[in-house]
């Protein structure tokens, strides 16, 4: 180890000590001794322990870590503290803005062992209820872990979607050119690794723009012009002449598996994208659908005008207030709705079993219960219905009793808890939850964070038969570290008549706006609108629940 790595170890064994409430004065000596060791011009692998312990700022007890440092690596200490920290929570203390104290509190506090684990209490809401953090430091944090996973090389397509778009608007307004998104971007995929585009500018216009909107490191080669977006993701503007632009488009938009399938495809017969797909005897295919393996079958058949869109969307279902672990009131998430055009609104805060989200307690269900009837009287014809987010517990049942159950207007059946059970365990979980009569939605099947918890595993066939068996719908979970049920499985849905209902999930009002992401991926997993539950009016919607009752009762 040279200076500065013996230096680091030093602090990060402060850092350590203190995350273990350990003895402050031998903490502030080994910070001293780290922040002293910095400005030593001489390899402490060559001096003795009595050189060592001359330095200003170092003692006795602190000199043999540092000689033990500087030839072997490591010391006692530091490694039993290492033993005794779990790894989840030593990658805790590498996000920015957090220190060993706040650590200290999500860990021991919260019993968070990771970083997936914290951020998912962070989309709850739940980090704002403990002592010295705050709405700023959670969104704060929410950053840092973005940004580190940006550094690994992925970003969630919501995250990177502002820099993209301020991209490539100013791409596009370079006179005399022409620009388009490509690639992963403008297939919307729900993860990318980098920001790509096609410009017919010139690499001196092309590189101003990337300076004026914050791009950095940006460098120049002979067909393209890379730089890094400031959420972290490369960026690549790919350089066509205006010819040949549309061929160029075709090919670096992909995926490859869509181009092989399309065939040899030459630069003379791409004049234009739609003309090209025309040309094939088949109907335009929009970008966001071509990584879909049935979407070639599909243009074969008719165009793709009744795919779902945002505006298309009716109400908002699977929403939670300041009764569990939201931030907004009740009244403040259904006005939300309300200005933002939508019709209806379902309130589904958690159930009791969620003792760490807050859940509703039977007693706080009817409470709750009067203020949806007294909205619902100041807001009609708006209308607020009364929903629950119910655990599926381990063995597959949903939380209260069943008489409370038919109460509500609908019910989000969740798996929160218990993620590791083998497939066919969780699978029958599920399936059982689907099967209880209360249950009108599936939440997030899987309960996967993208590029940081896979979810568990279910046998995504068998649960669509049952929700189709059943008459549920399964939710796309619209929060772009969600996105479940996965795109991939919407045409399986769909082929067995399953609706889909598109939720944000939202813990906040800014949440409600994740609707967008999640009729993105739906229109990536080919749904139709006709297949969106969410998608109805208010009328429809009414009649719907009352035939999921019917059919319970049959």
């Amino acid at each position: 180890m040279d200076n500065i790595d013996v230096a680091s170890a030093l602090g990060y064994y402060a850092r350590l000590a203190e995350l273990h409430d350990q003895n402050p004065y031998k903490i502030k000596a080994y910070a001293a001794a780290a922040f002293n060791l910095r400005k030593v011009k001489q390899p402490l692998q060559s001096l003795t322990q009595a050189e060592v312990e001359a330095i200003p700022g170092v003692g006795k007890s602190v000199s043999k870590a540092i000689v033990l440092l500087a030839t072997t690596g490591s010391f006692p200490e530091l490694e039993e503290l290492e033993r005794d920290t779990p790894a989840g929570v030593l990658d805790m203390l590498h996000i920015k803005g957090l220190g060993p104290k706040k650590v200290h509190v999500i860990w021991k506090n919260m019993g968070l062992l990771s970083v997936e684990a914290l951020l998912d209490a962070c989309r709850e809401n739940r980090l704002v209820a403990q002592s010295g953090f705050g709405y700023k430091t959670q969104a704060e944090i929410i950053k840092a872990i973005e940004f580190a996973e940006a550094g690994k090389g992925s970003l969630h397509y919501a995250r990177a979607e502002p820099d993209g778009l301020r991209i490539l608007s100013a791409l596009q307004h370079i006179n005399g050119s022409v620009a388009s998104a490509t690639g992963a971007f403008r297939r919307c995929m729900e993860v990318l690794q980098s920001l790509d585009f096609l410009s017919s500018a010139s690499a001196p216009e092309i590189t101003q723009v990337l300076e004026a909107t914050g791009c950095t490191e940006i460098e120049t080669s002979e067909t393209y012009i890379a730089a890094r977006a400031s959420c972290g993701l490369p960026v690549h503007v790919l350089q066509a002449e205006e010819v040949s632009f549309q061929h160029q488009l075709l090919l670096s938009t992909g995926p490859e598996e869509h181009l092989a399938a399309l065939g040899p495809v030459s630069e003379a017969s791409v004049t234009d994208e739609e003309a090209y797909y025309h040309s094939l005897g088949l109907h335009f295919i929009p970008a966001e659908v071509r990584d879909h393996p049935q979407a070639l079958q599909e243009a074969a058949k008719g165009d793709f005008s009744n795919l779902i869109s945002f505006e298309h969307l009716q109400g908002v279902l699977h929403n939670h207030s300041t009764w569990s672990d939201g931030l907004n009131t009740l009244e403040e998430m259904a006005l939300a709705c309300r200005s933002k055009g939508y019709t209806y609104f379902a309130i589904c805060d958690h159930s009791r079993s969620a003792a760490y989200a807050h859940g509703l307690e039977i007693e706080r269900v009817r409470q709750q219960f009067k203020e949806v009837e007294a909205l619902n009287e100041q807001l009609r014809p708006f209308k607020v219905f009364k929903g629950i987010e119910s655990d599926i517990l381990a063995d597959g049942s949903l939380d209260y009793p069943d008489e409370l159950l038919a109460e509500f207007d609908l019910v989000v059946a969740s798996v929160h808890s218990n993620l590791k059970m083998e497939l066919e365990r969780a699978t029958e979980r599920i399936i059982r939850a689907v099967e209880h009569p209360a249950t009108t939605i599936l939440g997030h099947p899987t309960g996967r964070l993208l590029l940081l918890r896979s979810g568990y595993p279910i046998d995504h066939q068998k649960v669509i038969d049952a929700c189709a068996a059943n008459k549920v719908a399964i939710e796309l979970n619209a929060h772009p570290y969600r996105l479940d049920i996965d795109w991939r499985w919407i045409y399986r849905a769909m082929e067995k008549g399953v609706m889909i209902s598109i939720n944000p999930d939202a813990h906040e009002k800014d949440g409600i706006a994740d609707m967008r992401f999640g009729a993105l991926a739906a229109r990536k997993g080919m749904l139709k609108r006709a297949f969106c539950l969410n998608a109805l009016s208010l009328s429809e919607f009414e009649v719907y629940l009352a035939e999921k009752r019917a059919f319970r009762r049959a």
